[in-house]
């Protein structure tokens, strides 16, 4: 069944479909040229100041100066339908797909999952990025769920396809945000039910619209005539928070949920540079006229934001703060520049986009008023030289031909006009809180540097060619890599930058050339699809996986995906966590005293975290046997 098939696609599967590419010939050649080509693998390893900098070390060295700073045993790779964790710690579920939030929800059923009212009280499905917030002593989780498994999420009977309008609202719950308070008592982390912070956002949640797209053409609607008010946010992907206490949650692959009941709808121009199709990987436009090109054709530009919400106000209407552009957003990192302005870096997770970082007006004051500091700014996109330096091209009316409403609706298309540099899916930014860098997870490109049958490079989805680059050196690059900067003058908000490569991912013990990875990769490291990324308090960063966990061919020996621990200050990385076959492992948090570490596992495999039934995306809870802090 062709709808059943594209539900449970991959979100790259996805794009495909909407864009299929032409057959790829002399794809030989095209790997000899990125070999081969002048400074390649001199670039890989000294870019800056030498291999040190880069932390692209031999790893036998890097381990012997490194051995101080990880207070844990490396993990072998593992294959298997759990979890895995050093000596010394130990792992718990804290909640799953269909728990409750409230007494009053449904039950869930093992076998058979969760009613549509039920969804509306419990905790949703596909965990991804979350944050801790300490209010008023209560700590309190919010928790992203990316997109549903129609597959389980829906009956059996319906085969993985929403039959009705209550499965498509079904869908729509078990989607966006959860908000929840948690405890650790005698048998370890759980969830306060019924706690006054405890909250569902869902597809149907009434949201503001703000900054300069706020009240624009194209976002208005029959049921907004004044384009400032949109229901729900989706595929809610990785997050951030503010120093004002409020969590960011980014909306990513809102493409797939709209299609047209009418086959003769002409799309907008525009949309094709969104991957916006004319049927939904959902079919909520069968049921849901609010999804349906043919009836709506501007509710898809009201999707694509940064939705600011207030963990300690569960009567607050979450805010789209249009200001941060709109493109499929992976995460919001935050940081102050100098001046105390915020500043929030910005990944657009498709291949061949770009990297992006806003800037505030106005800086942040303690105590201070904070509810329009992500609506005036100026929003910028990155430039990579080869000689390992950057700059930051503001995304004005002068320089993309775009007033600012457009900038922040279209922001692709202005990103183009710049020149902005395409790269390989870039996803989840962290900022380093002991020194002035950022890192960004690159996780892969098949489409880079490869050739269609008529002898031109693949491109992105606007047009333009992804030729091989220093900051995405390898063709066809399925393993991913990792890129950090520096800002000039020790400011987040500086114009320019010094970037390197951190690490390459790779394998090798299959590849002996740049596919091996950077030197730091070993075979008893080695990763591919770097996504998630979080920095701890003494400037460790925690490295998570959404990769090929096949164990075969390029991945042989890689195992499931992971949890991984990297060294600024030497390179060396080591493997801390293996997930459950199947599934991504993604989004990460400290509790206040950073004695534990929160993790999620997105769609496991087999039957995890029981021994039967359906499985169930969760929230784990990790920490060491003696109590200690961790990170």
């Amino acid at each position: 069944m062709k709808d059943q098939i594209t539900a449970n696609l991959s979100w790259d599967e996805w794009d495909e479909l909407q864009r299929p590419a032409p057959e790829t010939t002399d794809f030989d050649r095209v790997v000899e040229a990125a070999m081969s080509r002048r400074g390649f693998l001199r670039g890989v390893v000294a870019f800056g100041s030498g291999a040190a900098a880069m932390g692209l070390l031999n790893t036998t060295s890097a381990q012997a100066q490194a051995a101080s700073r990880f207070a844990f045993t490396p993990i072998d790779a593992q294959t298997d339908f759990t979890i895995h964790v050093p000596e010394g710690y130990n792992w718990q579920v804290v909640t799953r797909w269909g728990d409750p939030l409230f007494s009053d929800a449904e039950g869930f059923d093992p076998e058979t999952g969760i009613s549509t009212a039920g969804q509306a009280r419990a905790f949703g499905e596909n965990t991804d990025g979350m944050e801790l917030f300490n209010i008023g002593g209560r700590e309190v989780i919010c928790v992203n769920h990316e997109y549903a498994n129609a597959d389980i999420n829906l009956p059996a009977a319906s085969e993985g396809v929403p039959a009705s309008a209550d499965e498509v609202m079904l869908l729509q719950n078990n989607q966006g945000v959860s908000v929840m308070e948690i405890t650790k008592g005698a048998n370890g982390w759980k969830v306060v039910l019924d706690s006054p912070l405890n909250r569902r956002i869902t597809h149907n949640n009434p949201m503001m619209i703000t900054g300069p797209a706020a009240g624009h053409d194209l976002l208005k609607t029959e049921a907004d005539p004044e384009g400032t008010t949109v229901l729900g946010t989706m595929n809610n992907c990785g997050a951030g928070r503010t120093p004002w206490g409020t969590y960011l949650t980014c909306e990513e692959n809102f493409n797939g949920y709209f299609g047209s009941t009418d086959e003769a709808f002409e799309r907008p121009e525009a949309f094709a540079r969104y991957g916006i199709g004319l049927e939904g990987r959902y079919a909520y436009e069968k049921f849901d006229a609010r999804f349906d090109l043919s009836v709506n054709p501007n509710e898809p530009n009201r999707f694509g934001y940064i939705v600011e919400i207030d963990p300690s106000n569960p009567d607050s209407m979450p805010a789209k703060r249009t200001a941060l552009g709109r493109f499929k957003h992976e995460n919001a990192a935050v940081v102050l520049a100098a001046d105390g302005r915020p500043v929030v870096y910005l990944g657009d997770d498709e291949r061949g986009e770009f990297l992006y970082k806003f800037v505030g007006a106005t800086p942040y004051s303690q105590g201070g008023d904070t509810s329009g500091l992500l609506d005036e700014g100026q929003l910028y996109v990155a430039k990579f030289a080869e000689d390992g330096t950057g700059q930051w091209l503001a995304l004005t009316p002068e320089a993309t031909g775009m007033d600012a409403a457009m900038i922040a609706i279209h922001t692709r298309m202005a990103a183009s006009a710049v020149g902005a540099t395409t790269m390989d899916r870039p996803e989840w930014v962290a900022v380093n809180p002991v020194a002035i860098e950022a890192y960004c997870a690159l996780t892969n490109n098949s489409r880079r540097a490869v050739m269609t049958d008529a002898g031109t490079l693949r491109t992105n989805a606007g047009g333009e060619e992804m030729e091989l680059n220093a900051v995405n050196p390898r063709a066809a690059n399925n393993y991913g890599q990792i890129v950090r900067w520096r800002p000039d003058a020790d400011d987040h908000a500086a114009d320019t930058f010094a970037w390197d490569l951190y690490v390459m991912a790779g394998n090798p013990a299959v590849h002996s050339d740049a596919y091996a990875g950077s030197p730091n990769v070993t075979p008893g490291n080695m990763f591919n699809s770097p996504d998630g990324m979080m920095f701890d308090a003494s400037g460790m960063l925690w490295i998570q996986t959404d990769g090929d966990d096949s164990n075969e061919g390029d991945y042989a020996g890689m195992g499931n995906n992971q949890m991984l621990v990297g060294d600024p200050a030497t390179g060396e990385i080591a493997r801390f966590l293996t997930g459950p076959n199947g599934c991504e492992v993604t989004g990460m948090t400290f509790a206040s005293d950073r004695r534990t570490i929160f993790i999620g596992i997105q769609h496991p495999g087999g039957t995890f975290p029981s021994e039967a039934g359906l499985p169930r995306s969760c929230v784990v809870a990790i920490s060491r046997d003696d109590g200690a802090i961790i990170g």
